[in-house]
């Protein structure tokens, strides 16, 4: 899990992108089709084509990061926004890389009796 700091923002690209890019690709796509600046201290995450893949960039202040994830059965809930980004916040980032649906998250078990 990455450690998000206060005040960072997180966006999700939306559709999905070629994973095959490596990071400075990933940069400048955020750069040129998002007009964002990707040095400025924000996440961004992009999707694979297949779903089950998702990469995020994240500029520290001192230098680029990649992080990467496959899921081993199923596919990553993605919105379908067409500006090129979304922002969400960093309780929707972790239940979207756990594969839960970040969007409506359900508890899966409740105890009925205490004791």
């Amino acid at each position: 899990m990455i450690p998000v700091p206060s005040g960072v923002r997180i966006w999700i690209a939306t559709g999905h992108t070629d994973m095959r890019r490596g990071m400075r690709s990933l940069a400048l796509q955020v750069q040129q089709s998002f007009g964002r600046d990707p040095f400025a201290g924000d996440l961004y995450i992009f999707r694979g084509r297949r779903g089950d893949l998702c990469k995020i960039i994240w500029h520290d202040g001192v230098g680029m990061s990649l992080y990467a994830k496959r899921l081993e059965r199923g596919k990553y809930i993605w919105p379908s926004a067409v500006d090129g980004v979304i922002a969400i916040s960093p309780s929707q980032m972790a239940c979207m890389l756990e594969a839960i649906d970040w969007r409506n998250p359900q508890a899966t078990w409740r105890p009925t009796l205490a004791g």
